[in-house]
């Protein structure tokens, strides 16, 4: 069972993080820590239009966290909030309801549905789109206007 949870597309996932660092001037940024792991993830996000145009991570989390957030950097250029949003909502539903895989963009989440059979380690998976929903919400509540990066001083 352990085998299906590091599976090897869920190790090169979490060793291949797309769009990792941070940005040098975002719209928002926002940080999210699992109490019980110590997983992090610090998101920036640059919306226009509506959706985000340039996206960041800084992830430390463990190899299941990483590959949520991988899946979620594949593919969060051109989403909407709202996408984001139902993303979480239905990725949350599998692993905590045993609900169907997430739908569209971010179908790609369904390698992690063995993660449902282990409840310790939905915080830190979920971290990543927890941290862009509040980054997103963040950057549209500024109206534009720059808000300091998680973190800095």
């Amino acid at each position: 069972m352990i085998d299906d949870l590091y599976s090897g597309k869920i190790l090169s996932l979490a060793a291949n993080m797309p769009r990792a660092g941070r940005l040098a001037a975002p719209d928002a940024s926002a940080e999210k820590v699992a109490k019980l792991c110590g997983s992090k993830i610090v998101v920036d996000v640059v919306m226009a239009r509506g959706r985000i145009a340039d996206f960041a991570q800084e992830v430390k989390a463990c190899a299941l966290g990483q590959a949520a957030a991988a899946v979620l950097g594949a593919h969060v250029i051109g989403a909407t909030p709202a996408e984001i949003e139902m993303a979480r909502d239905q990725f949350r539903a599998m692993l905590k309801l045993g609900g169907p895989p997430p739908t569209g963009r971010f179908s790609d989440l369904s390698m992690l549905e063995p993660v449902k059979d282990y409840p310790p380690r939905h915080a830190s998976t979920l971290l990543a789109f927890e941290a862009t929903v509040e980054a997103c919400r963040l950057a549209l509540a500024s109206g534009g206007r720059r808000t300091s990066r998680a973190g800095a001083a």
